[in-house]
């Protein structure tokens, strides 16, 4: 349940269960997911969303380190169709944390049309997301990452749907990840680490298909309430925070179909394992952490 008291804020509590009767912008549950909300990629499409935005406002946020040559793609691919003024008017605001970044991310993002953020030293995800919080004014947040290689215009629509439909306060996306010309075996984290962890210690969220999506969307709300962990642990951290705060049935997740990006060495990834199983140890309440 809830527990925030502004008017408004429990409506979607209170609602049936959209079910597959709510017309073109509710899907059917995967009932096999237990209770995290779930939708197709048939799910969602950009004229039944633009019909229930009504009068709210809706950031999309990236944060950025090192994403030169592929931060330009990305808000041209998933924001830009989207962006007023020329767009379809779904997207109010575009907000890019540079996040310390050596290369030239940032002009990048300001040549793109992103409002520019600059962290310096910068180096820490967690920070970045709230910066762009900070910075932004949208009554919904969408967060992309800056690397994927394959962005298309369905990301936002797809992921503010089940907020504006009033069906969840927290989505995710899910995906598949290719590895080395691969159908699957991309995101060594997520599989090796984040999902073991979850299915042993928050066994309620093990129905989340890509618990460390860097693309996630929410209410202001929500995000001022639960914070962000730091760095890298910032994703897991969100998603255990909306389930402690706010319930599992608070969450969905939506299918983005297939995501490219760099894949990095594995010592590259130790940082990002580290930061990850910290947060999620110390939401399981373990202490003496170093």
């Amino acid at each position: 349940m809830l527990v925030d008291e502004r008017p408004g804020v429990n409506a979607w509590a209170s609602r049936p269960d959209p079910g597959c009767g709510r017309g073109a912008a509710a899907g059917c549950l995967d009932a096999s997911v237990g209770h995290v909300r779930t939708y197709g990629g048939d799910h969602f499409g950009l004229d039944a969303v633009l019909g229930l935005k009504g009068l709210r406002r809706i950031s999309v946020c990236l944060p950025a380190r090192d994403e030169e040559a592929t931060v330009g793609a990305v808000i041209a691919a998933a924001v830009a169709p989207h962006l007023t003024p020329g767009g379809s008017g779904l997207v109010d605001e575009l907000v890019v944390v540079d996040d310390g970044s050596a290369d030239a991310t940032g002009a990048a993002a300001a040549a793109a049309g992103a409002i520019l953020v600059r962290r310096t030293p910068g180096g820490d995800k967690g920070a970045a997301m709230a910066a762009a919080l900070e910075a932004s004014s949208g009554d919904v947040v969408v967060f992309l990452d800056a690397d994927v290689e394959n962005a298309t215009p369905a990301y936002v629509p797809r992921l503010v749907g089940p907020l504006l439909a009033e069906t969840a306060v927290f989505v995710k996306g899910y995906y598949e990840r290719p590895l080395h010309g691969q159908p699957t075996g991309g995101g060594r984290v997520t599989e090796l680490l984040a999902r073991p962890v979850i299915r042993l210690l928050f066994p309620e969220l093990a129905g989340v298909r890509q618990p460390l999506a860097g693309e996630t969307a929410a209410h202001r709300w929500v995000l001022d309430k639960v914070g962000f962990a730091p760095g890298y642990g910032v994703e897991i951290g969100l998603l255990i925070d909306v389930a402690r705060d706010f319930g599992v049935d608070a969450i969905a997740q939506v299918d983005l179909g297939v995501r490219v990006h760099r894949n990095r060495p594995l010592a590259a990834l130790r940082p990002q394992a580290d930061d990850v199983l910290r947060t999620a140890l110390e939401r399981a309440g373990v202490p003496g952490l170093p």
